[in-house]
């Protein structure tokens, strides 16, 4: 278990699972706001993009025009983003 999960290729895979997800409930909550029904948490999508969702989240926020005015999401999303690539950067420079 512990070699897949060191295999690019899962890593990238697993990913783009969280990115779509993150994609598709921006939507889904944007769709949510509309008819003033239950949301999904701001809390919850941001723990997404903490969890590797943060690119998901922000092309869904710009997509679905949504959340966009809120601090949290303008400067959050892109700041983990970014933390992300540094952080996958340096692990990818380290195992060469």
């Amino acid at each position: 278990m512990e070699e897949t999960m060191n295999d690019p290729l899962s890593l990238l895979l697993v990913f783009l699972v969280i990115n779509i997800l993150a994609f598709k409930l921006m939507g889904l909550d944007k769709e949510y706001a509309k008819r003033q029904a239950w949301r999904i948490s701001e809390q919850f999508l941001l723990s997404l993009a903490l969890l590797g969702g943060s690119l998901g989240i922000f092309i869904g926020m710009h997509y679905f025009r949504h959340k966009t005015r809120k601090p949290l999401f303008q400067v959050g999303v892109p700041f983990i983003f970014c933390l992300q690539v540094i952080l996958l950067i340096s692990f990818s420079l380290q195992n060469l």
